[in-house]
């Protein structure tokens, strides 16, 4: 696909990112790392999250209105879908509508468990809609014929909203984790994607939970590396730290914010209305 920037070399690069919420900072942390002097948006659209639980033409509307705000307000150069329910749900959408602009996505990383797995049993945590998706059975299917691997599916609801609200290590979120690793430990799962970006906020209870050594597969560098080959030669003006700029459209955790990304920034409230499609 080929970038929108005419001038790669002159100017700063405007990346915007969103998701339903908290989850696409784990994105976020390796494209901030990627593009040293970029200008990054992020949006967590809380007033419409969580996105796993709603239909799939609710997920595609606020996914083209998300879009469309980026290049009317913002103008970007690329635009990155930190969600995995967003993507299965969305990402061909974006892409017809926007068919000059460069979109990455982000998918459950299938491919790399069942290369890192010893014991070709592999555990896979996602949202029901992202487990839906037709992009996902397909590929799924084609890897369990083509490399004999077992996989152990489960979707997790709830467990996104346990994660918004910083309840990871209550007894309410553990006992849910227990009853969805149960099988997996008892089956002798060694590795596990995190099929959600919100996931790997709560990687270290779901170890704890697992008690024997897991491999947890996350996608947020591979995405970054995704957008920087789209980007190509792409350079920005500044080799520092890059410009971000938080925002979303409802209540958001901004202590949770700070510990993630490790530091405070100001995080904007943006009307719903204005990412409403047009």
């Amino acid at each position: 696909m080929k970038s929108k920037i005419q001038n790669p070399k002159s100017k700063i690069v405007r990346i915007g990112i969103f998701d339903s919420g908290l989850g696409g900072l784990t994105v976020l942390r390796p494209i901030m790392q990627a593009l040293p002097g970029a200008e990054i948006l992020y949006l967590a659209d809380t007033a419409h999250a969580p996105y796993g639980e709603k239909s799939r033409e609710e997920i595609r509307s606020y996914s083209l209105g998300i879009a469309e705000y980026f290049i009317r307000e913002h103008d970007v150069d690329a635009l990155v879908v930190a969600c995995n329910t967003a993507t299965s749900a969305a990402i061909a959408t974006l892409r017809e509508r926007f068919p000059d602009l460069p979109i990455v996505g982000t998918e459950p990383g299938i491919k790399p468990a069942v290369r890192a797995s010893r014991s070709a049993k592999v555990g896979i945590l996602a949202t029901p809609a992202t487990l839906a998706g037709e992009k996902y059975q397909a590929l799924a299917e084609r890897l369990c014929t083509e490399h004999e691997v077992q996989l152990f599916e489960q979707a997790c609801p709830g467990l996104v909203e346990r994660i918004e609200r910083g309840e990871v290590e209550s007894p309410e979120c553990r006992r849910m984790l227990e009853g969805w690793l149960a099988p997996m430990r008892e089956a002798g799962v060694d590795t596990i994607v995190l099929g959600c970006t919100h996931y790997p906020l709560a990687a270290s209870a779901i170890r704890e939970v697992m008690g024997t050594p897991v491999t947890l597969i996350e996608t947020g560098e591979a995405i970054a590396r995704r957008l920087l080959s789209l980007l190509g030669e792409c350079e920005s003006k500044s080799n520092g730290e890059p410009v971000l700029k938080l925002y979303a459209t409802g209540p958001i955790d901004t202590e949770a914010v700070e510990h993630i990304l490790g530091r405070s920034y100001p995080v904007n409230r943006l009307d719903p209305e204005r990412l409403e499609e047009r």
